[in-house]
């Protein structure tokens, strides 16, 4: 749990969080919760409903060092009003956000009944077009958006799970899972794909020549986190989307790829069927998609690798991985 303060300190939790914390009729740790960034939450209840309190402190949320983003971006983004500007088709849960000693704290509607189930089962194919449908919709809100969107930088995004973030890591003696197994799977990813590693190595290192070549494509804003773990279908058909942790101005297509390559094995559709959809979904919002789309596109699934080829490294040299090696050799050649 964060640290209270020392008495006189001021209180962390004042203004509109504050007051909306003072109505609290319960208060207690939800242990055993999904999520392995090391954020501590907490069960609310307000005038008889269900909020769940989260904390992101530097000290123990390694996806909070990760971002750079030191006092929280979920907090930017509800200082700069950005949340409540997006499209009526998602629902995002934060309803107050404050800064705490070392983070900050957001107070965010109970949304867990309506969160897709922790299982192995492919989602339905319903709501795997619904939550294409609303990506698209998020991305053209802010299409063409300007800096005050760049919470946290395109370089920052594609370091996350970079072997550096995994040594750092290691130097704090972090006790979080994901981070060792990132300094695992990089050199491991070298011995199940040695074509894939070579191209893809060198810029989980330095993704400065991606951040580059994406930075002239068209950007909007990203959410850059659409795991299912983090996503839901709420009572009126709007997607509930959770974890506004690594958020900024980027390219829509790189939170295309985030999502094909991590819910990879619960998804209804083919990756060449999925990426249409998202297309069609795009240009039905009345985006133009011709001038760019095959570029842009090339260097976000090369992207998608730089971030996750620790994680394909696991399974072998499968069907998946080959997919994806196949993706990134050809969109190497933008880079040069």
């Amino acid at each position: 749990m964060p640290d209270p303060g020392r008495p006189g300190d001021p209180d962390p939790l004042a203004g509109p969080l504050g007051e909306l914390l003072a109505g609290a009729t319960e208060r207690a740790e939800l242990a055993g919760a999904p999520g392995k960034s090391g954020a501590a939450l907490e069960r609310v209840v307000i005038d008889g409903q269900d909020y769940v309190l989260k904390h992101l402190a530097l000290a123990g949320d390694w996806t909070m060092r990760a971002s750079g983003c030191l006092r929280g971006a979920p907090l930017v983004l509800w200082e700069r009003g950005i949340l409540a500007r997006l499209p009526d088709c998602l629902n995002q849960p934060i309803v107050g956000a404050a800064p705490e000693p070392g983070g900050c704290a957001l107070l965010m509607r109970d949304v867990s009944p309506w969160l897709v189930p922790a299982t192995d089962e492919p989602i339905t194919a319903g709501q795997h077009a619904r939550f294409l449908r609303h990506m698209a919709a998020l991305h053209a809100r802010f299409w063409d958006c300007g800096s005050e969107f760049d919470v946290v930088p395109a370089m920052h995004r594609y370091l996350e799970l970079s072997p550096w973030m995994a040594r750092a890591e290691a130097v704090a003696g972090s006790p979080h899972l994901v981070p060792r197994l990132v300094a695992k799977g990089w050199p491991l990813l070298a011995e199940v794909a040695p074509a894939t590693a070579a191209v893809v190595t060198p810029l989980a290192y330095d993704p400065g020549p991606l951040v580059e070549a994406l930075a002239a494509t068209p950007q909007t804003f990203v959410h850059s986190n659409w795991k299912l773990d983090n996503l839901g279908t709420d009572d009126a058909g709007r997607t509930v989307l959770l974890d506004w942790e690594q958020p900024g101005r980027g390219a829509a297509l790189s939170d295309l790829a985030w999502y094909l390559a991590i819910n990879c094995r619960r998804l209804p559709q083919s990756k060449e069927a999925s990426i249409t959809a998202y297309r069609g979904e795009l240009e039905a919002c009345g985006i133009d998609t011709g001038p760019w789309w095959e570029r842009q596109l090339a260097l976000c699934l090369l992207g998608a690798l730089v971030l996750f080829g620790w994680e394909k490294a696991f399974g072998g040299y499968d069907e998946e991985l080959a997919w994806w090696e196949a993706n990134a050799i050809r969109a190497a050649a933008l880079l040069s």
